[in-house]
């Protein structure tokens, strides 16, 4: 006998869509920040030395926000936390386009940091909840809204540059339209759709509190190490292709610069297409194939890449690279769901935390290798890297179904 399917009601279609939403605002959010780093660099004075030490502070930070988000999750659920930080994170987006000592940048980079680790716990924490109610895939397509958010957010960073816009009427701006957004997407009604419980401690008994706690330390480390380095080896993927794409093309392959920006646009739009029809893939053939296929694809455009005898080849390597990772980090945090159904809000904060992980480590990986020889071989580390998930993407499986007990006679 087969389960019966889940009935997806309105209010269940109505949560998708608000959170879904919440994913495209944050990746215009996102998207604002990295792409105007020169613009802060000017309008703070910030040297090259000091740089570095502002970007890794952010993804340092944002994982402390993602481990904290864990307790608050407990304390007031991941619908709580999502509704107050990200209109938040919002405000700190337009506090570092207001200020001009590095202090001040400091202050308010640090915040956005934080901030915005509880923030993509807490979507990711939902989005694994909603997938589990509505009984099969989803996850991708709210990584899909991310993305589009992203190119969004580059375009509209474009736009100020072609402008002159500046900074405080970029973010100001941005954040004066996100930010409502944010508060209205919050407010949709939605179920509770964490693995923890949503209600506060004045709302549970004794009892019930004392065992969510013990739930949330019972949890071990072990069995999600292997979901945390294919989350770390993704992002490692896709910082290279986030700060070097551009570099590599317009300076290892000699091509003028406004051509080598396609190599991540193109990157970008595989990546939301890819996105676009990954859950239907997960749907048909599941999700350990869909995941086999992404890493191999992201390592053979890692390949074409670094082999490229030319821009158009180097810009093609990247778009197979953005359509080959574009299902591994969302079904990261679905996996990480599945391996603990009962917490799968604690699984997610600790899953996130390698997020920021990768992130921290693989820019400054390729550029060391890049400065020790050439960005041809520093391409082929995180290449390495992502070849990993093929033998950890067993562990992508849902769990096998309960064998009922034989009937007694």
């Amino acid at each position: 006998m087969t389960a019966a399917s889940p009935v997806i009601t309105p209010r269940l279609r109505q949560g998708r869509a608000a959170l879904a939403a919440g994913f495209l605002l944050q990746g215009t959010t996102f998207a604002l920040l990295v792409t105007c780093i020169p613009e802060l660099q000017d309008r703070y004075g910030l040297s090259d030395a000091l740089l570095p030490v502002f970007l890794a502070a952010v993804p340092i930070l944002a994982g402390v926000g993602s481990i904290a988000s864990e307790q608050l999750v407990r304390r007031t659920g991941a619908r709580a936390v999502l509704r107050v930080v990200q209109p938040v994170v919002c405000l700190t987006l337009a506090g570092v386009g207001l200020g001009d000592e590095l202090w001040q940048l400091a202050l308010a980079l640090g915040a956005f940091g934080l901030l915005v680790g509880a923030l993509d716990a807490s979507m990711n924490m939902l989005g694994v909840g909603l997938q589990h109610r509505y009984g099969r895939s989803i996850m991708i397509g709210f990584h899909a809204a991310f993305s589009l958010g992203g190119i969004l957010g580059a375009a509209l960073a474009g736009l100020g540059a072609h402008y002159d816009a500046g900074l405080p009427v970029l973010f100001g701006a941005a954040a004066a339209v996100i930010a409502p957004l944010a508060v209205l997407a919050g407010a949709v009604p939605r179920p509770a759709a964490g693995g923890t419980p949503t209600a506060g401690p004045a709302e549970l008994g004794d009892a019930a509190q004392e065992a969510a706690e013990a739930s949330a330390r019972s949890i071990p480390w072990r069995p999600l190490l292997p979901l945390c380095l294919a989350m770390a080896f993704a992002y490692i993927a896709d910082a290279s292709v986030s700060n070097y794409s551009v570099k590599y093309v317009t300076d290892g392959l000699h091509s003028p610069e406004d051509v080598a920006k396609l190599s991540y646009l193109g990157y970008m739009v595989a990546m939301l297409l890819g996105r676009a029809v990954g859950d239907r893939a997960v749907h048909h053939w599941g999700a350990v194939p869909v995941v086999r296929v992404g890493a191999a694809l992201a390592a053979l455009g890692f390949a074409v890449a670094a082999a490229a005898p030319g821009a158009w080849t180097g810009i093609a390597g990247f778009t197979v690279l953005g359509l080959g990772i574009c299902a591994i980090i969302p079904q990261v945090f679905a996996a990480g769901g599945r391996l603990f159904p009962a917490d799968s809000d604690a699984a997610v904060a600790r899953l996130n935390l390698f997020n920021y992980a990768g992130f921290l480590v693989g820019s400054p990986l390729v550029g060391a290798i890049a400065d020790a020889s050439s960005y041809r071989w520093a391409l082929l580390a995180p290449m390495l890297l992502v070849l990993v998930v093929l033998p950890l993407a067993g562990r992508f499986a849902p769990a096998p179904a309960p064998v009922p007990a034989p009937a007694v006679a």
